[in-house]
């Protein structure tokens, strides 16, 4: 076992060099010896791992006719098949809308960074920037195992650039006045309920689609947040998923409007209309312990009244639109409403960690640069302030 500068245990075939530097070893099929020098820890343990898989006769590929689309197939295929299922998803969605198109019949050898850089370029006016940061991440991760695995001489993303977010991609949220008039404007209509909890909690749609009554304590008035459903159109089917990273499980704090409406809706759900869909079983595996979960959808908190069903995101989206259009207020998204949850909360001084805790990031950095906005209001009573402490 190959040990750091510290003494401490790194594998099988890793050392790291006086200079910092990692050596990743192995012996090939050959009888050869094999090194290379790496800056990181990841990229020599993938080095050693990639030249032991082709030690056992696992990779049989020729470098020189390869194919973006062949080396993708077998990446996800032999390296990123313990990924979760949603992961997994969302690497094949973006090469194949949006990677596969533009380079997928390219021999891999021949990418370069001009490539790259056209194909993020070309995402940006069409998709949102997060997506295009996907699509960078599953190109960026892909490309470099090809390097580790000798396939290439230069990592194509080398001086590539991460396209920026034109104005229409800003975040969107509502001002204190807009709310004022949302929260009026949705006053005994169909989603109201939905979105009084969005904006009173800044659970994301899957989460809030996602809570069953087990996870409502009106005891303690706390919300446990443990899962999300989505409904995938290619499978036209719900389906269940643990929450967006481990901090995403927590506990939220019901306000005493939270609270006002969940007790109603508790009380009211004998007489909810309920489809023979309702009888399903999702499940779900909880990443914290690796079990499996699951629940009968009838115990979800929020279903159509008319369908009896969950309501789509998609749904959701368009009863938005047009709450939007009638009342005069930009048209916003159902994140939207999480981010003006977060917007309010540091305008009404709520300490950025607390917030990451409600917002269940993982990173505070997120929490301060995508999800907070300050409103001009709040800006101009900010100098106020500074004007009256300088007199």
């Amino acid at each position: 076992m190959g040990k750091n500068l510290k003494g401490r245990e790194l594998g099988k075939g890793i050392v790291q060099r006086k200079d910092g530097k990692y050596s990743g070893r192995y012996t090939g099929a050959d009888g050869k010896r094999h090194e290379r020098v790496c800056e990181k820890l990841r990229d020599a343990r993938e080095y050693v791992k990639n030249g032991n898989l082709e030690k056992r006769g696992f990779v049989d590929l020729d470098a020189e006719r390869l194919t973006v689309d062949e080396w993708f197939e077998f990446w996800m295929n032999t390296f990123k098949s313990h990924l979760s299922p949603n992961t997994l998803r969302n690497y094949r969605e973006r090469y194949k809308r949006n990677i596969s198109p533009y380079i997928g019949k390219m021999k891999i050898r021949d990418v370069r960074a001009m490539h790259c850089q056209k194909l993020l370029n070309n995402m940006i006016g069409e998709y949102a920037i997060s997506t295009v940061y996907q699509a960078y991440i599953c190109l960026g991760a892909m490309l470099r195992s090809a390097l580790l695995n000798d396939l290439i001489d230069r990592h194509p993303l080398n001086g590539v650039c991460m396209p920026r977010a034109r104005a229409k991609d800003a975040i969107r949220f509502l001002t204190v006045q807009e709310q004022l008039v949302f929260t009026e404007a949705i006053k005994g209509k169909a989603y109201e309920n939905q979105f009084q909890i969005m904006l009173q909690t800044g659970l994301r749609t899957g989460e809030m689609m996602g809570l069953t009554w087990d996870c409502i304590d009106f005891k303690n008035r706390m919300i446990k947040v443990e899962k999300q459903i989505e409904f995938r159109y290619g499978q036209q089917s719900w389906r269940a998923m643990p929450p967006k990273s481990p901090s995403g499980y927590r506990m939220v704090p019901m306000t005493m409007k939270v609270y006002e409406i969940l007790s109603e809706m508790y009380h009211a759900r004998g007489k909810r209309k309920l489809s023979p869909l309702m009888e399903d079983t999702l499940e779900y595996l909880d990443s914290r312990t690796d079990k499996v979960k699951s629940f009968k959808m009838k115990e979800l908190v929020f279903i159509g009244e008319r369908s009896g069903e969950p309501v789509k995101h998609s749904a959701y989206c368009t009863y938005i639109y047009k709450i939007c259009d009638d009342f005069g207020i930009a048209r916003l998204s159902m994140h939207s409403l999480r981010h003006t949850f977060a917007t309010r909360c540091i305008e009404r001084g709520v300490s950025v960690k607390a917030l990451q805790r409600l917002m269940g990031h993982a990173n505070i950095a997120t929490t301060l640069d995508i999800y907070v906005h300050v409103s001009d209001d709040f800006l101009r009573e900010a100098m106020q302030i500074f004007e009256m402490e300088e007199e």
